[in-house]
């Protein structure tokens, strides 16, 4: 009975753990590793709502742990991630030494460009985001404004393009700093704006009830295919149009 109860709650836990590796690599550079392990974290996001709904054990600190252990995973990384991404297209290099133990040298050197704090903006908004979704009683079976799992994979998937998929035109879009400045400004509107979206979750698997979701599906297993890392900004963009275009829709509710 207790390991029913507190399965998905173990499961967000999870989620945390992920979460929390991926920070570390994100702050030591390491991005696209930061991404598989934000991959890592949405995954158990998923099940751990999945979890309490088949074994009927949803809870209020079920719902309080998983905006925590989202606002690591979808709302902190992010954040490190842009700040790493505006400070490499804008020249700046980060170089710390960290010496507990040698009084003369405990910090070498640091050089931030003050532009890239901004990325950090992206991390404000997830938490106002998820803040504001604890106590928003309209998004039961829907959200109002990009939900943070979506906008983390928007950006995680820009170190990723940039690693797997590099062409000269990329790179010179991806790494204009004003490009990232202008994707982070956006990022923070969508978060907390007045949109509808559809969510992904299945009350029953019928088609006619749940039609948008698996045209949904199906896009973005073919633009995934087609396009692979840079599929994710356009099924990120296929999900707000299809979600307006199809807001009247029984099968989007």
């Amino acid at each position: 009975m207790w390991l029913k109860k507190q399965l998905p709650n173990i499961i967000t836990l999870l989620n945390l753990f992920c979460g929390c590796i991926a920070a570390i690599l994100a702050v030591q550079g390491a991005l696209e590793l930061a991404a598989l392990f934000v991959v890592f974290g949405i995954g158990f996001d998923f099940f751990d709502g999945f979890a309490a709904r088949i074994l009927n054990v949803q809870s209020e600190l079920g719902l309080q742990l998983d905006s925590l252990a989202d606002m690591v995973t979808s709302g902190l990384v992010p954040g490190i991630v842009m700040f790493q991404m505006i400070s490499k297209a804008s020249g700046g290099a980060v170089n710390t030494v960290f010496n507990l133990w040698d009084n003369d040298q405990y910090l070498d050197q640091i050089f931030v460009p003050y532009i890239s704090l901004l990325g950090l903006l992206i991390t404000l908004a997830s938490a106002y985001r998820l803040a504001k979704f604890n106590i928003d009683t309209r998004q039961t079976t829907s959200f109002i404004g990009l939900p943070t799992p979506a906008n983390a994979l928007l950006i995680l998937s820009l170190p990723l393009i940039l690693r797997f998929q590099e062409q000269s035109w990329i790179s010179d879009v991806i790494l204009n700093p004003w490009t990232l400045i202008g994707l982070t400004l956006l990022s923070c509107y969508m978060l907390n704006a007045e949109i509808r979206l559809f969510a992904l979750k299945f009350k029953t698997w019928g088609f006619a009830e749940n039609k948008v979701r698996y045209i949904f599906l199906l896009l973005t297993i073919i633009l995934l295919i087609l396009l692979q890392f840079m599929a994710i900004p356009c099924i990120i963009l296929l999900y707000v149009l299809m979600s307006v275009f199809f807001k009247d829709n029984p099968g989007s509710e």
